[in-house]
Formats: C-alpha cells, sequence, structure tokens
C-alpha cells in the first residue's frame, strides 16, 4: 500500500457525528426524524462510504413499523427488535463515494465509486456507513447516477437470488406477481433477458412500465385473477413479489416440474413449503439463494450493460425522508423511492 493509500485510511477524525434518518421507536412515519449520530470509522478491512443515495424499501417500513407477515413477529424479533427498533438507521444499500479505506483494503481506494448492500445492518440513510472489502460491494455501474445505482440495488439483488433457482432460457414461461415494484420490476427484466416470456401481473396504470421492461403479457389484477380455474396458460415459474399468491392459489396455473418462488410469504408459507414441494411436484422456495462472493459485481454487470434498468418512482431530499416513508406505505410504489443523502 502506498503512503499515500495509508494517509487517506486514517485521514477521518477519530470522534465525529454526521446525518442521518434515525427510527427510535416503532411506529408510523413521523416516528423517523433526521439527528446527528456517531460517524462510523473503517476497520482495517473496511471501506468508509460518503452516501449519495439510497431507497426507502419494504423492509424500511417493515423495520419501521414492525408489521411483517403473519406469524413473523417473533421469528423477525432478533432482527427487527421486539420493543424497540434493533438498529436505529435505516436503509438496506447505498450508492456512495470511498472516503477512506482501511489498511488492508486492496481493491477499493478513496475516490472510487460503489454500490453496496448491508442488508438486515441497515445504516444506508446516512451521510457515511462502512462495508467489509469482502462484503456486498462493487463498483457503481459507470453509466448510472448515484440515484440510478441506487434503485437498482434492493430490487436487483433479490431477483438474482431467487432466479438464481432456476433454469430460465427461451420458452420458459415466468409470471411475476407484482411486476410493477422495485423487486418485481427487476424480475421482469432478468427473466426476459434470459429469455422468458414474462406475464406480469400489476394495475392497469403500470402496464406500459411493465411492457418497455420485457414483459410480454400483462395481466390487470383489478380486473382478472391470473390463477382462476379455467386460464389456458400454464406457468413454469411463478414469483410472488406481493405475498398474495400462496401454492393453493397458484399451483394449478404452474406446470409439472415448475417452480413457485415466495419472495413475501407469512409463517404458514415458510413452514409448509418442503411438504408442498414432497407431494406436488412443483418445488416451493421461500429463502432464495446466497447472493454470492461475486453477486454485486454481477448486478453492477448487468445494469451496465442495460440489462437491468433502474425504475425511479420518487426521489426525495433527506430532510424529506418522512414524506418519503408516507409514500411507500401507500403501497402503490412503482419501482424505488429514492431518498438522496447529498
Amino acid at each position: 500500500m502506498t503512503t499515500a493509500h495509508r494517509e487517506n485510511a486514517t485521514s477521518a477524525p477519530l470522534v465525529s457525528t454526521m446525518r442521518a434518518a434515525v427510527a427510535d421507536r416503532f411506529g408510523g412515519p413521523d416516528v423517523v426524524r433526521v439527528g446527528d449520530v456517531p460517524r462510523p470509522q473503517p476497520r482495517p478491512d473496511e471501506l468508509l462510504v460518503r452516501v449519495h443515495a439510497s431507497t426507502v424499501s419494504i423492509a424500511d417500513h417493515r423495520l419501521r413499523s414492525r408489521e411483517v407477515p403473519r406469524g413473523l413477529a417473533l421469528v423477525v424479533g432478533p432482527t427487527i427488535g421486539f420493543f424497540r427498533p434493533r438498529v436505529r438507521v435505516l436503509g438496506m444499500e447505498a450508492a456512495g463515494l470511498v472516503e477512506a479505506v482501511g489498511d488492508d483494503v486492496t481493491r477499493f481506494a478513496p475516490g472510487d465509486e460503489v454500490i453496496l448492500m448491508r442488508g438486515s445492518r441497515f445504516g444506508g440513510h446516512a451521510e457515511y456507513v462502512t462495508i467489509a472489502e469482502t462484503g456486498e460491494v462493487a463498483h457503481k455501474p459507470a453509466n448510472l447516477s448515484f440515484d440510478e445505482a441506487a434503485a437498482v440495488i434492493f430490487g436487483g439483488h433479490t431477483a438474482i437470488r431467487y432466479l438464481d433457482q432456476v433454469e430460465i432460457g427461451p420458452g420458459t414461461e415466468v409470471l411475476v406477481n407484482g411486476a410493477s415494484g422495485a423487486v418485481g420490476s427487476a424480475v421482469v427484466q432478468l427473466a426476459a433477458q434470459r429469455g422468458a416470456t414474462v406475464t406480469a401481473v400489476t394495475s392497469a396504470r403500470n402496464a406500459e412500465l411493465v411492457r418497455s421492461l420485457g414483459a410480454a403479457r400483462v395481466v390487470d389484477y383489478t380486473r382478472e385473477d391470473f390463477a382462476a380455474s379455467g386460464s389456458d396458460i400454464r406457468y413454469d415459474v411463478v414469483v410472488d413479489c406481493v405475498g398474495n399468491a400462496p401454492f393453493e392459489r397458484v399451483a394449478p396455473v404452474i406446470r409439472p416440474g415448475g417452480t413457485l418462488l415466495l419472495v413475501i410469504t407469512d409463517l404458514r408459507g415458510m413452514l409448509a413449503a418442503g411438504g408442498q414441494t414432497r407431494r406436488s411436484g412443483i418445488r416451493v422456495d421461500h429463502r432464495g439463494g446466497d447472493f454470492g462472493a461475486d453477486g454485486m459485481a454481477r448486478l453492477a454487470a448487468l445494469a451496465e450493460s442495460g440489462a437491468l434498468r433502474p425504475v425511479i418512482d420518487r426521489t426525495y431530499p433527506l430532510d424529506e425522508v418522512v414524506e418519503a416513508h408516507r409514500y411507500v406505505d401507500i403501497g402503490r410504489k412503482r419501482g424505488s423511492v429514492v431518498v438522496r443523502i447529498v
């Protein structure tokens, strides 16, 4: 490591604060406030990233409100907290600029533009965040702004983890329930990019959007039930990004040997998945797969190639993060709601 590199690694003051969106208790959007918190310092194997943008996702809604799928309150308690939020600063992901690096870091340097996923550790709704060099971090797609890069992380990360569990190619019929959200819009794009014929379930107002992302067919859920008896289409893969398409409802429209990917499900759906798979011959997966050491680099490459495009519904400055939460709580966002930190 060069002398300049070492100096950059220790240039941040030992004691400092930063602005962040903080939730000290569970509740509605108004429990979130912008205040000063201690600024993290990078360990020898970590990057300190100056955050430019993040998003308010369904995960942030759940951590803030403690509204989780039925039966999961105790299960997720160790992750989100029982009586108050386990972590005060929300934001699973971030796009930003490397401010400093620890002495052991070799793949990144101050000034690099990066994307990162902190997952259940959250912390992205702040001016600074740390991430291990071996963690889920990659160089930002050069063709995307920080806002756009932040918008592809959460949905792209989830879509890759689930779609990697199935073989998808030309001729594969894929149905995406909840196709216009952050995860659904990414699933539509990546499934179509792999050659699948994609049916998107969404409202009529989002039909043009999902078609532009690669959907061959659109089902308006306000007028038609895609799982109703008598449907003449059978699917190889059904991806439920909403939580209202359990096995019992959708099994009749899945081909023998097909797969149901439950991105959102309740405790009953989780516990029943194994037995349903054994009895029906339809694979039911509620876990998704390991993102892998190269996952963020893959995501960045897909975004840089144009195979994964950002879908941004609205953008809010950090000082209006409460309004961002209010909008997400409506449950009708298209793609991502971005919070601009800088």
